[in-house]
């Protein structure tokens, strides 16, 4: 399998992924505190939002990449 056919797979399941879901979220510690014993940490959780233009990009781009790949073989 050509490296060009893995992106265009790749691109097509992150589109597809960004579509469905619209975000990620991920945990931040943000402060962390450490009194003998005691140990105090905030986190926060962020919000990403993938805009829908990029996930329909990442398809378009991905299904391009497999439709123009070269065939292998030779006659």
């Amino acid at each position: 399998m050509s490296i060009q056919k893995i992106i265009g797979i790749l691109l097509i399941v992150l589109g597809g992924l960004g579509l469905a879901y619209g975000g990620f979220t991920y945990t931040k510690e943000t402060h962390k505190a450490e009194i003998g014993p005691v140990q105090l940490a905030v986190n926060e959780k962020e919000h990403v939002n993938v805009p829908v233009w990029a996930g329909v990009s990442g398809l378009a781009l991905g299904i391009l990449l497999l439709l123009t790949g070269k065939k292998g073989g030779s006659v």
